[in-house]
């Protein structure tokens, strides 16, 4: 997975790093794994604004993704690595021995061809799923489950990973991309390997159009607003608007907003870094 950088011909392009797609085989998604995706600009059901700063963008289809990886005892082949307009990582189409097909979050390094399978007794081999009592320690994972059965929920963003660093009766512990360390049931499923397009946090859009191709609209800056409109805003001059908070007067660098007795604390061994 290489980086493209471009000579600056036009103002756009003077700073712009974007992926060479060179691990891409196909431009053609699978139609019978399509379906629409409706943007809410940040809408709710009753049409108020809830998030702000989205809107535009281009159409998009969603991929449907198998998180769970339950088709367990059956071998797939990897027909194509394509891009996914929906996530940061690429995303592989996987053809079953049964004549299923079923996309998946492509591990780093999979190719077109590649044998892998899912489910108890498989080989910890890159892109195989099984669960996380069978997996050797210090193996590096990702898409793992939270609960038996779930789908993936942990590490699932391009360049992502974690690592299994030991097992104490029916959990293990392993080390999150946070640097969070916490207990998770063996019994959970995850994928050997590192999320793809791990040069993903490298790329640079060079302007504010491509924000915009990606739904994302201008944000602006509390402190430039009147007090009626942010708890920052006011005062004369360029004035640095006090302490820093939402516009809801959530206070921001370093309050906790974690409830203090969420059941699943009792897991957390060491919470992530600051």
């Amino acid at each position: 997975m290489a980086l493209k950088k471009y000579k600056p011909v036009t103002p756009g392009q003077r700073f712009k790093v974007i992926s060479a797609f060179d691990d891409i085989t196909t431009n053609k998604p699978e139609k019978s794994l399509l379906c629409p995706r409706h943007e809410t600009g940040g809408r709710n059901n009753s049409g108020k604004m809830t998030v702000r700063y989205r809107g535009g963008g281009h159409k998009k289809m969603y991929r449907i993704i198998d998180f769970k990886r339950d088709k367990d005892g059956v071998p797939a082949t990897v027909k194509t690595i394509e891009y996914d307009p929906n996530r940061s990582a690429r995303i592989a189409l996987l053809f079953y021995a049964d004549g299923e097909k079923r996309y998946i979050v492509a591990p780093h390094g999979i190719k077109v061809g590649q044998v892998i399978s899912s489910g108890t007794g498989v080989a910890p081999d890159l892109g195989n799923c099984l669960p996380i009592g069978e997996i050797p320690l210090g193996s590096i994972i990702h898409n793992i489950e939270m609960r038996p059965g779930q789908g993936a929920k942990i590490a699932r963003s391009a360049g992502s990973y974690a690592q299994l660093m030991s097992r104490d009766g029916r959990y293990a512990v392993i080390k999150l991309p946070s640097g969070e360390t916490r207990m998770i049931l063996c019994a959970c499923k995850a994928t050997v390997g590192i999320v793809s397009n791990v040069d993903h946090s490298l790329e640079v859009s060079g302007k504010a159009g491509r924000s915009r191709w990606l739904g994302r609209r201008p944000r602006n800056r509390g402190v430039v607003m009147n007090p009626v409109d942010h708890p920052m805003g006011g005062g004369e001059g360029r004035a640095s608007g006090g302490h820093p908070r939402s516009r809801n007067g959530m206070p921001s660098k370093g309050y906790k907003t974690r409830h203090p007795k969420k059941n699943s604390s009792q897991y957390i061994i060491e919470r992530r870094k600051k």
